[in-house]
């Protein structure tokens, strides 16, 4: 019954595609853990674990030279977030976990975790940027300072023309540092996507994955215990990503990440104990 929140199926897509690997590391149980982590696409999936658990798993990764960011908000989040090299914390997180953080972010929104890193890159090319150009100015004007040219070709720096090579060198460092200001997230900046949410409102889809979804018919539902049986045997298929079951129209609807075919559909309704009319 775990609602994903908005935007996280985004962000998880933008995380890869940033070259991040995804875990989800939960103390939820194996079966409900494996099904949120199958609606995100997140193939990588720890249950079941313990708050030092977490953060054990953490430092196993670390162990393998791997560079580990912890996403959390809870009070079983905060070991874990202090075990990881940077740990942040969302906006509406218990204080034990904001405290144990080295980030927080404003709004409850797991998008900003992706803002975050972006800019984070961004921030560390501008600073190696302003190093070489600092170095570089002072690489070609401290020997010509000392007398380099002098004593090969008689020419003197005049102080003046120093004065104004060293303002120049501070002016074009710092005018490069402001350009952060025209920083924006990746989605708005370049993929420009939209997203539109389904009809649960508790999952974000990117325009242009409507298409990945099937209507399947289903007969023999009376109850909402019958809802609940056929949206969980649907869930567990391999690919889906989320559903919406009906009881009214007798039909569940269910939103993919990838192929799957009708057959099976039938036969996860069939083990549930329903029959599929047809799928559409």
């Amino acid at each position: 019954a775990d609602v994903i929140k908005k935007g996280s199926l985004s962000a998880v897509k933008r995380l890869k595609g940033l070259g991040y690997e995804v875990i989800m590391l939960t103390g939820d149980n194996k079966k409900t853990a494996e099904a949120i982590g199958r609606s995100m696409g997140i193939t990588n999936v720890i249950s079941n674990v313990l708050p030092e658990k977490k953060a054990e798993n953490i430092r196993l990764l670390q162990q393998n030279n791997n560079r580990v960011v912890m996403v959390g908000d809870g009070i079983n989040d905060a070991v874990a977030l202090v075990q990881a090299d940077v740990g942040i914390a969302m906006g509406n997180g218990t204080d034990v976990a904001i405290e144990s953080a080295d980030v927080v972010l404003m709004k409850d929104d797991i998008r900003d975790v992706v803002t975050a890193l972006e800019l984070s890159r961004r921030t560390i090319r501008n600073i190696k940027q302003n190093l070489f150009w600092a170095f570089f100015y002072n690489i070609l004007g401290i020997p010509v300072a000392a007398g380099v040219l002098f004593i090969t070709l008689g020419l003197k720096l005049n102080p003046m023309i120093a004065a104004a090579a060293m303002s120049f060198s501070s002016v074009s460092v710092v005018l490069n540092a402001l350009r952060l200001k025209r920083f924006k997230p990746m989605d708005a900046k370049k993929l420009r996507k939209i997203e539109a949410s389904d009809s649960e409102g508790n999952i974000t889809i990117e325009k242009g994955e409507e298409k990945m979804k099937k209507s399947i018919y289903v007969e023999g539902m009376t109850c909402m215990h019958c809802v609940g049986r056929v949206k969980q045997a649907l869930e567990e298929i391999e690919g889906v990503r989320s559903v919406k079951v009906s009881l009214e129209d007798g039909n569940a609807i269910a939103v993919l990440f990838s192929e799957v075919a009708d057959e099976i559909f039938e036969e996860a309704v069939d083990a549930a104990g329903y029959v599929v009319v047809k799928v559409i």
